[in-house]
């Protein structure tokens, strides 16, 4: 049997069923692909001489999950359940079918591709760093429904299906061994050999399980009145970090809990029900715009100028120069990391290691991998060998006479044909140029920290940046695993340009007696990860003063009637507060440099004294959310960004607006722009006119148009 997204082979009495959809680079459950599942099914039953089967991609990952595109055809409860209930049929099936299927997984199992291999047998993983398993819905304002929310629970149990389900993490082969969720490991080479041999003696004698679980998981999860303990605290914990603003993870933990108290049937029937349920909210529809606009921004869109970069210098072994080395050499990009202190470049290999070190412990990568990771980063004092780098990226301090010494030096000792790019947050890259021999060939690759985790890449293009230098840039970026946007040149760019409105914002509010604790907790109950008092010690106080005194802030005051600074900020990084770098900041450290829950003693002192009073939460939010919302608006007005899923993807991704919101422009789009303009004409009244409403909103309530068409 042989269709378009399978064909079977026979070996020895055990079927090979081999994933391969044509015309895709991934394997991917849509309605079309469920079809031809019973067809195999019947195929495989009637077969005498077939005792059971293995289930493999001849593709690079397993399969990577169900065909999101095909959600966006839910209009109306009804849409979905059919096709859900034919897939659940379907898994029965092939839960429930004599002849047993094996799963072997190399590469990606997720999300609809887990929960298959679930209602298999067994299932083989490869040891293969890349082979990850994961139920990412709940990343896309989903559940697993594909019987992951009863499946899972029985296999592995309550807790730990908890945790995998409300985060959407992924699990590598080891620990998913460990946990019960795969049945054995081979190598890559090994793994259709390895499944059919257990594809072998599992039609001959069942396979038995030992259960993983510890004591007290098993004590828990025992009897209704522990397990509902475990339900309680995971509402807790819910409740604590989304604030009740995802209704994903209250689903998936009712679908467990009824199908693990009411039995699999009841449990099967909710799920069907409510993913059809969250499918049709407005959360689940922008975390899935998100999500369509990542991949979009993996694609570069000049890919045919772009030059190969196999090593590339990394002047600047701090923090972010560190994280910067790491990301690149994680993808064969040869390193070489220079610095003038010894012990800097010491630190940052230490950093590395310590990051790489923790994969390496759970099994996530292989300790040679590591190991060649590391020796692909030459630490040094000098320029040596930066003939042979084909980018160098500058991280030293915001300084622009130390940047213009600095792209002299690199010039001198670097290719002709070779990219400068400055990791700056603020500094225009026009004058960053002026220093240069070569302006066309210097251009922003703003990073953000910490490197490894964050996922933007921020690329400032100049009126001089040749095209080839920024289509290379941004295929570093890809390859570094990051989504990146372009936008151009400018005092602050655009992701520093939006974040200093609601710094300062919130800073005035200080100024006018809130409760620091209270500005950071509404923020949160509006959806932002971290509020912006937490955020200004996280970035630094003292790089926040060099941008808020800096040509960014000047432009502000010079555009912006009513915008002001704040002296008590100033007074701040006067007195020696550098935020939790220094553990001096708006909140006090432990000795470990862990933030506390409670406020400096002395901050107030800088705003006013201790007197506070109490602010309506959604003032606080609207006031300093609503400023970033307005000045990404006017990037898009003056061209820094060319569309609003740039500005959208920017926000999300590398400040933390809200992702169930869709970023500030889809934001507006779900208020209207007449509902906007009227918020910002409010804010104003109140005020003053830094709340004006932009001209391009404006625009876009008079004309009932929208950003996104």
């Amino acid at each position: 049997m042989k269709n378009k997204y399978v064909e079977i082979e026979k070996r020895d009495g055990i079927a090979i069923i081999w994933m391969d959809e044509e015309n895709s680079k991934i394997n991917k459950i849509g309605p079309d692909m469920i079809d031809t599942f019973n067809p195999m099914m019947d195929e495989l039953e009637k077969d005498p001489e077939v005792k059971a089967a293995v289930m493999i991609s001849r593709k690079k990952d397993f399969i990577a999950g169900a065909d999101i595109e095909a959600f966006a055809n839910v209009k109306k409860e009804g849409d979905w359940q059919p096709i859900a209930k034919k897939g659940h049929e379907i898994l029965n099936r092939i839960q429930n079918s004599k002849k047993p299927v094996v799963a072997a997984i190399n590469g990606a199992c997720m999300g609809a591709g887990l929960e298959i291999a679930l209602a298999c047998a067994a299932r083989v993983a490869s040891d293969n760093p890349k082979t990850v398993l994961s139920l990412p819905e709940v990343k896309l304002g989903l559940l697993p429904g594909g019987g992951g929310t009863q499946r899972l629970p029985r296999l592995v149990g309550i807790q730990k299906a908890l945790d995998m389900m409300l985060t959407g993490k992924n699990v590598f082969a080891y620990p998913a061994k460990k946990m019960g969720l795969v049945d054995r490991i081979a190598t890559k080479e090994a793994l259709l050999d390895a499944a059919l041999v257990l594809a072998k003696e599992i039609s001959q004698k069942p396979l038995k399980r030992e259960d993983k679980r510890s004591g007290m998981e098993k004590f828990l999860e025992g009897n209704p009145i522990t397990r509902g303990i475990i339900f309680k605290k995971a509402k807790e914990m819910v409740d604590r970090q989304t604030k009740g603003n995802y209704p994903a993870p209250y689903e998936i933990m009712e679908c467990v809990r009824i199908g693990m108290s009411s039995g699999e049937k009841k449990g099967y029937a909710e799920e069907v029900k409510r993913f059809e349920k969250l499918i049709l909210t407005p959360e689940s529809f922008q975390l899935r715009g998100i999500f369509f606009a990542m991949t979009e921004k993996k694609k570069n869109p000049q890919a045919e100028l772009a030059k190969p970069v196999d090593a590339m210098g990394m002047v600047g072994a701090g923090f972010m120069g560190a994280g910067i080395a790491q990301v690149s050499a994680a993808k064969d990009v040869r390193v070489l990391l220079k610095d003038i202190k010894q012990e800097t470049i010491t630190q940052a290999r230490k950093t590395i290691w310590g990051d790489i070190g923790k994969k390496v412990k759970r099994k996530a990568m292989p300790q040679l991998d590591a190991d060649r990771l590391m020796n692909r980063i030459t630490g040094q004092l000098d320029y040596n060998n930066f003939e042979k780098a084909d980018v160098v990226i500058e991280a030293v301090f915001e300084d622009i006479n130390l940047k213009h010494r600095v792209i002299k030096e690199c010039e001198a000792a670097m290719r002709k044909d070779a990219i400068f790019a400055s990791n700056t947050s603020a500094l225009p890259i026009t004058e960053i140029a002026k220093a240069s021999s070569r302006p066309e060939q210097v251009i922003g690759m703003h990073y953000f920290s910490p490197v490894p985790k964050m996922p933007l890449l921020e690329i400032i293009v100049t009126d001089q940046t040749a095209d080839w230098v920024t289509s290379t840039c941004y295929d570093l970026g890809v390859k570094q695993g990051k989504t990146v946007i372009v936008v151009k040149d400018g005092p602050g760019f655009y992701t520093t340009r939006i974040l200093i409105p609601l710094m300062g914002e919130a800073l005035t509010m200080l100024e006018e007696g809130a409760d620091a604790l209270q500005i950071d907790s509404a923020l949160k109950k509006f959806g932002f990860p971290v509020g912006p008092v937490t955020l200004m010690d996280e970035v630094g106080i003292d790089v926040g003063y060099h941008i808020m005194t800096g040509e960014l802030i000047q432009h502000f005051i010079a555009t912006r009637e009513g915008v002001k600074t704040s002296k008590g900020f100033e007074s701040m990084y006067e007195a020696g507060y550098h935020g939790r770098k220094n553990k001096k900041g708006f909140y006090k450290y432990d000795d470990s440099g862990k933030k506390m829950r409670e406020l400096d003693d002395n901050v107030y002192s800088f705003f006013g004294g201790n007197s506070r009073k109490k602010f309506d939460d959604k003032e606080i939010y609207e006031r300093i959310g609503m400023s970033m919302v307005s000045e990404a608006a006017r990037c898009l007005q003056e061209g820094i960004i060319a569309n609003p899923l740039d500005g959208d993807v920017g926000a999300v991704f590398g400040l933390g607006f809200p992702p169930f919101r869709g970023g500030p422009f889809r934001y507006m789009d779900t208020l209207g722009a007449q509902e906007t303009v009227d918020i910002f004409n409010r804010l104003a009244e109140k005020h003053g006119p830094r709340f004006s409403p932009p001209q391009i909103l404006l625009d876009k309530a008079k004309s009932g148009e929208k950003f996104y068409s």
